[in-house]
Formats: structure tokens, sequence, C-alpha cells
């Protein structure tokens, strides 16, 4: 949606394509995310229902990874994007999933990820539906995420996307009684009772 595209600083930048390297200068009393060189604003805070679907799956997750070579991070963690040919300074995507998975140590530092995540976790919110289905569903794909789940706690439905030939593949839309398995992590499976519970 237009109105989530936050109004451009007033700052020294003379440019309207914006970088992590910009983002790192940013003072806004508001969390933002770069895509492909737009700021876009967060949606307000999350309602409960969201922070309660959220509370449950990192409550699975960290059951799950603990003592494993693979980590999962919750928002707010900032996600930077590789883009072809550049370093991640100038990377013009910065962007902060609900719930990222990540196996390969190297891509985690202090400031956040940097290079794509395994898995990520996106749950809808009025404000950032378009977001989530149209940019950012792009977006991954573009940055190889192999995996991307898109939660809708209206319906109580998880649609599961899995990269293949550089492209997504939906492999399935999951409703609450079912059991929805992660294909890049093996032997992981979620009881979405679990998840949409409260």
């Amino acid at each position: 949606m237009e109105e989530n595209i936050i109004k451009e600083p007033e700052a020294v930048y003379s440019n309207t394509h914006y970088t992590y390297a910009d983002y790192l200068h940013f003072t806004y009393d508001e969390m933002v995310e770069i895509i492909k060189g737009k700021i876009f604003r967060m949606s307000p805070a999350p309602s409960s229902g969201h922070q309660g679907i959220s509370r449950n799956l990192c409550g699975i997750l960290f059951n799950y990874f603990k003592g494993k070579k693979c980590q999962f991070f919750s928002a707010p963690f900032d996600v930077i994007l590789p883009v072809l040919g550049k370093d991640f300074m100038q990377s013009d995507r910065v962007v902060q999933p609900d719930i990222v998975v990540i196996c390969d140590p190297s891509k985690i530092q202090d400031k956040g990820c940097f290079g794509a995540p395994d898995w990520i976790i996106e749950i809808l919110s009025p404000h950032t539906t378009k977001k989530d289905l149209q940019d950012k569903f792009d977006l991954y794909e573009e940055s190889e995420v192999k995996e991307y789940w898109i939660v809708e706690p209206k319906n109580k439905t998880i649609e599961v996307f899995v990269l293949e030939n550089e492209k997504y593949r939906r492999v399935k839309a999951y409703v609450q009684d079912d059991i929805a398995h992660c294909s890049t992590i093996d032997g992981l499976s979620i009881d979405l009772k679990d998840v949409f519970e409260g």
C-alpha cells in the first residue's frame, strides 16, 4: 500500500535510492525497511493475535533449534540481503522479517544477518499485506531465500513456498488442523494447533 512508504528524511542524502549505508544513519522514531531503495515504515505495533502467533512459533523454534547449528531470530532483527556485484553497505534491501532461520553462522553478525536467511516467516498484518505478499515475496525470491512462509492470522492459514530453479514454488496452504512441514530443515514439522492457539 502506498501509504506505507515513509516520507524521505530531511537529510544530507541527495539521492532517493537508499542503501544500508544510509539506513545506518536514519534517525526515525519508528522502525523502517528498505525495499529496492525505497523506505517503508513498519506497521503499527502488532495486534495481540499477531504477537501470540509469533510467540508460539518462537517457542516451538527455540525448543527445536536448541543445541543445533541453525539459529532463529525474531523481529526486530535486521536482515541485509545481497545484491549481485555490490557489498552489503551498498545493498538497497534491508528488512525485518517476523522470524528468520539462518544455518550459515558466518552470516550472523552483531548488527544482524548479512546474506539470505535459509527460511523466513512473515505474519500478515492489515498494513503489510501487499508488502509481504508482493514486494517481499519478490525480494526474497530474488535474494534466494530457500523457504518463505506467509502466516495469515485471520483465517489461521500458512502458505509455504520453496525456492526451485530460482523461483518460488507454492508447496501448500496449511490450515489450523494441519501439520506443516519445513522443506529446508530436515525433520521439522509444526502442529498448527500449537501456532494458532490462544
